[in-house]
């Protein structure tokens, strides 16, 4: 999407939430928000980046003839390649796949989701209603045979939990979860990731380092004692307030993700906010501020959740598994593929923000800053390996333990049943 340049209101407290809120906590609903219109089906998908992976070329007849055992290309591109890999091999999922793989996400079109829209090929279509983007699901330059849809999430579905939202509605594939969302809600709408696109948490809390100059993490902010706001819901202030790392009596569940209070305090409050764009608008784009931000990641904190996990209802898992063998290597690649060439789905991105028209603003600026800080703070990258979109259970079961002991209400479970593993193709990584 060719958008204009960025032209905030920063008195506007609908458009400054919009612009904190990108990473806002899925686990609840906001108040009084209207429930959003029915998703849209079918559209159509792109072309990937150039430097995406090719099958190989034919050798010239004139060249020696590769030894008997050497790996050819298909003959059939509608088989896996030698080795198996669906990566790059035509109309691989068709018959394997929903003929439409629909993906809930947790807010409007970003860059924290360029991995699953670089699936989608130049052959999209962005219905404003809907709020959706819909084309040809690509792997490697080719159509994989089936489409893909990638729904907007937040404001668009009323605030909603999309786990919440997947349970409603059957034609969602796949869903955007968080960890604790996850341990807090599997009674009720149990969902298993089987990728996180996402390594690290972009959450953050952030405050004025003019304000705060021997503050350098959320600790010291609260043996500052300053108020810290952020979102009502938010599992992990209370998990840092059973943990001694803040005070109950200086934090403040009222943050609604606007600027306002942040600006209009000076820095003395400090902000929840994700780390791939608030520092950008504080910065750059809210006038009345315009100076840098500090902050500290969640992660960081020893809150280890994974963000935007990409999950299936508990119950579909087995029955969705001869497609996810094959989905998920070529979501690792996207994954890859994005981070080293994001300029085309970021075009697409900021497109189809452009088209939905609604308070979100989203232009060339934050798209750029947002990869270029998920890179350098690896918010984006491997794990402890050399492997994209494995999840680490020991690091789930952590986070599971944090929040009981914090004495929050949760769900029976252990990180076996949050996750699995099975369809990573431990070969594919940065």
């Amino acid at each position: 999407m060719k958008f204009e340049t960025r032209r905030v209101v920063a008195t506007s407290l609908v458009l400054g939430l919009a612009l904190a809120a990108c990473g806002g906590d899925d686990d609840e609903p906001a108040a009084d928000e209207p429930a959003a219109e029915e998703p849209a089906a079918d559209e159509p998908a792109a072309e990937p980046a150039d430097d995406m992976e090719e099958p190989a070329e034919e050798p010239a007849d004139d060249m020696d003839e590769p030894a008997d055992d050497m790996d050819e290309p298909a003959d059939d591109m509608d088989e896996p390649a030698a080795d198996g890999s669906p990566i790059g091999v035509e109309g691989v999922l068709a018959g394997v796949c929903p003929e439409l793989i629909t993906v809930q996400t947790d807010w409007f079109p970003e860059s924290e989701h360029g991995a699953i829209y670089n699936l989608i090929g130049d052959d999209y279509t962005v219905d404003a209603n809907a709020q959706t983007t819909t084309g040809s699901l690509i792997s490697a330059g080719v159509d994989t045979g089936v489409d893909f849809q990638v729904r907007a999430g937040g404001p668009a579905i009323g605030f909603s939990p999309t786990a919440v939202v997947t349970y409603a509605d059957d034609s969602i594939t796949m869903a955007y979860a968080n960890t604790e969302a996850q341990v807090i809600q599997f009674d009720d709408t149990p969902m298993v990731s089987v990728m996180a696109p996402l390594e690290i948490n972009p959450q953050m809390i952030m405050w004025d380092p003019e304000t705060y100059p021997d503050v350098e993490t959320l600790a010291d902010l609260g043996e500052a004692g300053a108020t810290i706001n952020y979102f009502a819901g938010g599992e992990f202030m209370e998990v840092f307030i059973s943990e001694g790392v803040v005070s109950r009596d200086q934090v403040d569940p009222s943050y609604d993700g606007s600027p306002a209070r942040f600006i209009a305090d000076g820095g003395a409050t400090a902000q929840q906010g994700f780390a791939s764009a608030e520092p950008y608008n504080y910065e750059n784009v809210f006038e009345e501020w315009a100076r840098p931000v500090a902050f500290e990641l969640l992660h960081d904190t020893g809150f280890e959740v994974y963000a935007a996990t990409i999950a299936v209802r508990a119950a579909q898992l087995e029955e969705l598994s001869p497609c996810l063998e094959l989905f998920v290597p070529i979501l690792q690649q996207a994954t890859v593929d994005f981070y080293n060439d994001p300029d085309r789905t970021n075009a697409m991105i900021i497109d189809a923000v452009e088209t939905i028209n609604s308070f979100w603003v989203y232009d060339q600026g934050i798209a750029d800053f947002s990869v270029q800080t998920q890179i350098d703070l690896g918010l984006a990258g491997n794990g402890d390996d050399d492997t994209v979109g494995n999840i680490d259970g020991d690091r789930i079961q952590r986070v599971i333990d944090q929040i009981q002991a914090a004495g929050l209400e949760t769900a029976d479970v252990t990180a076996d049943d949050l996750f699995t593993n099975e369809f990573i193709d431990e070969s594919i990584g940065f």
